[in-house]
């Protein structure tokens, strides 16, 4: 497993005085925190009540997508897709991206434009409403407690990738709250091997500046997400899982590096590129 570590150069301040203000930060608390509440418990429950109608799980990531959507209008941080033609450069793939912030989650569900599973942690599927959510539309609880549970985990990742439902997953097993991008777990690698289907790494840039994790105040900003090309796993064995997480860390790291700390955020966010 990989011991490098990427520093996190945070991007451009988000133009506006308010945005990095105390009268923001106030404004996070009072009211954009009560939003993001009523906003999770409102899609939940409509989605707990869809999946009585819907045993598939299509309706309720229908809804996800628009919970993700709604969030990041509530932050005020649009988000631009750069590389979006290799989202649909395989029918079945694991995705994998680096986890800095909360609003990861809401980021993937709301760009990628297909019906997918996540693999979380399996302490997330006991939170109200959000827990309902996983439980009811069929996304893949991960226990780490043991190695006999990480496998079964695993497992149930590859048979859902065999049955065609692309995955994505954190390969980092959790955010990270240094701003730094972790040591990969080479799960995503062993799944992908397994089923035979390509990983395609994607970088998320902008989050750990939006909403670093422990913290509850908000820093709207302009987000990036980056996909990369798709990688065979063909030449590699479960043996090698090890070598093909390696290089999934080295394509995520590349493309962060690549835009985070440029302007090109901040620019695109003055010309209304995003």
């Amino acid at each position: 497993m990989p011991e490098t570590s990427v520093e996190i150069e945070p991007p451009p301040p988000a133009a506006g005085g308010l945005r990095s203000s105390t009268a923001f930060r106030w404004l996070s608390y009072l009211f954009l925190w009560p939003l993001f509440g009523l906003a999770t418990a409102a899609f939940g429950s409509v989605s707990l009540l869809a999946s009585i109608f819907d045993g598939s799980g299509r309706m309720q990531h229908t809804i996800a997508h628009l919970w993700g959507g709604a969030l990041l209008r509530i932050t005020g941080s649009p988000v631009r897709v750069i590389g979006g033609e290799n989202l649909r450069a395989t029918p079945v793939a694991v995705y994998a991206a680096n986890h800095l912030s909360y609003m990861d989650t809401p980021v993937v569900l709301s760009k990628l434009p297909f019906q997918f599973r996540i693999l979380a942690r399996h302490d997330l599927f006991k939170l109200p409403f959000i827990g309902w959510y996983l439980q009811r539309s069929g996304q893949i609880p991960v226990d780490s407690t043991s190695l006999r549970s990480t496998l079964a985990s695993l497992n149930r990742g590859v048979k859902a990738l065999q049955s065609g439902m692309p995955l994505v997953i954190f390969p980092e097993g959790g955010r990270a709250a240094d701003g730094k991008l972790q040591p990969f777990l080479s799960g995503p690698a062993f799944m992908a091997i397994r089923a035979q289907v390509p990983v395609i790494p994607m970088a998320i840039v902008g989050t750990y500046e939006l909403m670093p994790m422990h913290t509850y105040h908000l820093q709207p900003r302009p987000l990036l997400l980056v996909v990369g090309q798709p990688i065979s796993t063909v030449e590699y064995t479960s043996k090698s899982a090890d070598q093909l997480t390696q290089r999934i860390f080295e394509a995520i790291s590349e493309m962060y590096m690549q835009y985070a700390g440029s302007t090109e955020v901040s620019r695109a966010a003055i010309s209304g590129v995003l």
